[in-house]
């Protein structure tokens, strides 16, 4: 059972690498930020753009390039903060990084289960060289969400 669900999830991590949610250019936006994994030279830069009142996620667009690992989670992130309240986003986020530390543990089941597709990495938290890859994204969104907010 528990490789049959390693392997559902290595297929996610692929299936985000190849077709990747949100990658491209984002022209009007609130926040940006640059981020670089210097161990790996994964890197992006990611622009998020909010509603008038600065409370939901309008737009999220990233370019950058690095390895499977990081635009999968890229990808899976978009899809996961898009149309969300920030509050969201930055809960979703918090798990993230809480499924990150868990180093391989699975989160309790309502945590787990409001990351969605981002649950797949809980096998990549085991490898701690992997774990950057894995937050890239989602220290460049709280980056650049705090800075949409100051704008807003």
């Amino acid at each position: 059972m528990a490789d049959a669900m390693e392997q559902l999830y290595q297929q996610v991590i692929l299936d985000h690498a190849r077709v990747r949610q949100g990658e491209g250019e984002l022209a009007d936006y609130g926040g940006e930020s640059f981020q670089i994994n210097p161990t790996c030279g994964d890197q992006v830069t990611l622009r998020v753009q909010l509603d008038p009142a600065g409370e939901k996620i309008q737009a999220l667009g990233w370019t950058g390039q690095g390895c499977s690992i990081s635009q999968a989670s890229l990808s899976v992130m978009h899809e996961l903060v898009i149309d969300q309240p920030v509050s969201r986003a930055e809960e979703l986020g918090g798990y993230f990084r809480e499924l990150m530390a868990a180093r391989g543990k699975e989160l309790e089941g309502t945590r787990l289960e409001a990351l969605e597709d981002a649950s797949a990495f809980t096998g990549v938290a085991r490898y701690p060289v992997r774990i950057k890859c894995a937050l890239l994204g989602w220290m460049a969104l709280r980056d650049a969400l705090v800075q949409a907010r100051g704008r807003a």
